[in-house]
């Protein structure tokens, strides 16, 4: 049971969890994890670790996407984005690289999601290690979250 499927149960959504063997030789997390549980990737959503203005913020899009830098900035009307240091993304998370989830993070962060999430009726975040997902509707994530819908690739 990780943090992030308590704070699914905390809040009472109706959501499913995925288990698959990880591969460590696989080159991408989410990619693995639509081949093993054999669902479009479009719908399985990664989650990244961004430094805005010196401020970390959670950034929810498609694996198939690129994070677009400056929209993450424009959208937190902060000047300039890069990447989170890995260590900063552990810290605050709780969480290792490839098995973040946007869910039951040690610290709660202002968390932005690709508004392509609302195309689809469920959506896959990871649970909050690798080989493991959640299965849930895009609006109860941001409404556990109070997080924004935004075009971030």
């Amino acid at each position: 049971m990780t943090p992030a499927i308590k704070v699914a149960e905390k809040h009472k959504i109706t959501f499913k969890v995925h288990q698959y063997k990880h591969d460590k030789k696989h080159a991408s997390y989410g990619l693995e994890a639509a081949e093993k549980m054999n669902v479009d990737a479009e719908q399985v959503f990664k989650t990244l670790v961004v430094e805005v203005d010196k401020q970390l913020v959670v950034a929810v899009l498609p694996v198939t996407e690129q994070l677009n830098l400056k929209a993450v900035a424009s959208a937190l009307k902060g000047k300039k984005a890069q990447m989170a240091d890995k260590n900063d993304v552990l810290r605050s998370s709780g969480y290792v690289l490839g098995g973040v989830s946007p869910l039951g993070q040690k610290k709660r962060l202002t968390t932005l999601i690709d508004s392509t999430a609302t195309d689809h009726p469920d959506i896959y975040v990871s649970a909050g290690k690798r080989g493991l997902e959640i299965q849930l509707k895009a609006q109860d994530l941001a409404d556990i979250l109070s997080a924004e819908f935004v075009a971030l690739t």
